[in-house]
């Protein structure tokens, strides 16, 4: 073999630079697989949630953005509809992807963690480990590839999806934020995502369900801020500030997250709807639990961890995404959530703090159990 590793992660995203930094800060020799260079962006609402902050810290990652200390529902037309939540603990961090990812990989390149721009086109499991490319021996490998996953696909551990396929679209406004807060807009079958990622920056997402045709991603994403008159009046006449992105189907399910020595971490192991803006903290928590798991020499601890972690996330994600997909529920949601300021906080709370249900130890791995050069 040419090359050799401890852990191969296959994505350099957020997921993926968390899963190599855990493990290179325990020793561990890792290799992280992307046919990307450099800094990545990508659609997303951009709005960290202060568990995924406080995970972050722990990594001694300390990206550049603006702290926001809660969420503002709205209603698309409504202007005296609404509800304004507050984070019982801590602040959330509104940072652009660009700015994030480049301060996660200067960490990981910091600890010795090797980049490789190259896809991950193979793997085969062994009794000792697993080759990636044909090349590159390691006794795990860590897939954190995305929502369309390859190497989840392969290991044959999808499962259909229940609802119908959502998509998102992002894009940047060169303007002065006219909040403090992540706002959310319900619409008729849509909602509108606004992050101020900075001080003269506005990020706007759009989620949608999929519907037929060949319309243009900017076609659509104009259509669907006319139909949010109050958002369209602040952007009125503002400048793009980035080219328009898209992403999904967001739905991912998956029968099992550990098979032999791959684990499935991030996007790639599971999603259910951006809508409630926890994607980077699921992400760094997922990464951080397999780890653990790797770390203990027990990857079959992930799956529990996983699901322990998850469950209340995914099954609150999943109730207020019933509600966004039926309008004549809007109203009263948000009436409710005005009304009952402390529950809708102690929600706000629970959704934002999603945490590895315990912490990777940091002693260096016995290498009396990786695999060597052959």
């Amino acid at each position: 073999m040419k090359h050799v590793a401890d852990v191969v992660v296959a994505g350099a995203g957020p997921a993926g630079l968390a899963a190599a930094i855990h493990a290179s800060r325990a020793g561990l020799r890792v290799a992280v697989l992307d046919p990307r260079p450099g800094v990545i962006d990508k659609a997303c609402g951009e709005g960290i949630m202060p568990g995924g902050v406080e995970a972050l810290t722990a990594l001694d990652i300390h990206p550049f953005g603006l702290p926001f200390p809660g969420v503002r529902f709205a209603d698309a037309v409504d202007p005296d509809l609404d509800a304004v939540g507050r984070f019982p603990v801590g602040l959330g961090l509104a940072v652009r992807r660009t700015v994030l990812h480049g301060a996660m990989r200067e960490r990981a390149a910091s600890l010795g963690v090797r980049f490789h721009e190259v896809r991950l086109a193979s793997y085969v499991q062994r009794s000792d480990g697993v080759i990636v490319n044909g090349e590159l021996r390691a006794r795990w490998l860590v897939a954190a590839d995305g929502l369309r996953s390859h190497v989840r696909r392969t290991l044959g551990v999808e499962r259909p999806a229940r609802g119908s396929p959502r998509l998102g679209l992002r894009r940047h406004y060169a303007m002065r934020p006219w909040t403090d807060r992540v706002e959310v807009y319900f619409g008729e079958g849509v909602e509108a995502y606004v992050t101020p990622v900075d001080v003269d920056l506005v990020g706007v997402a759009f989620l949608f369900e999929e519907r037929p045709g060949r319309e243009t991603a900017a076609r659509r994403f104009d259509e669907l801020l006319a139909s949010f008159p109050i958002l369209a009046r602040h952007l009125a006449d503002k400048p793009f500030g980035s080219r328009l992105r898209g992403a999904g189907p967001f739905e991912q399910r998956v029968d099992r997250r550990v098979v032999g020595n791959v684990l499935l971490v991030g996007d790639a192991a599971g999603y259910v709807d951006p809508l409630t803006g926890e994607g980077v903290a699921l992400g760094l928590a997922t990464a951080e639990a397999a780890a653990a798991s790797i770390l203990e020499g027990m990857p079959d601890a992930y799956e529990s961890r996983y699901r322990r972690l998850t469950r209340r996330y995914f099954a609150m994600t999943r109730g207020l995404l019933a509600v966004a997909r039926r309008r004549n529920l809007h109203a009263p949601m948000l009436r409710l959530a005005r009304a009952m300021r402390r529950p809708f906080d102690a929600a706000l709370g629970a959704l934002a703090h999603v945490h590895a249900a315990d912490h990777p130890t940091t002693r260096p791995a016995d290498r009396r159990s990786l695999p060597q050069t052959s």
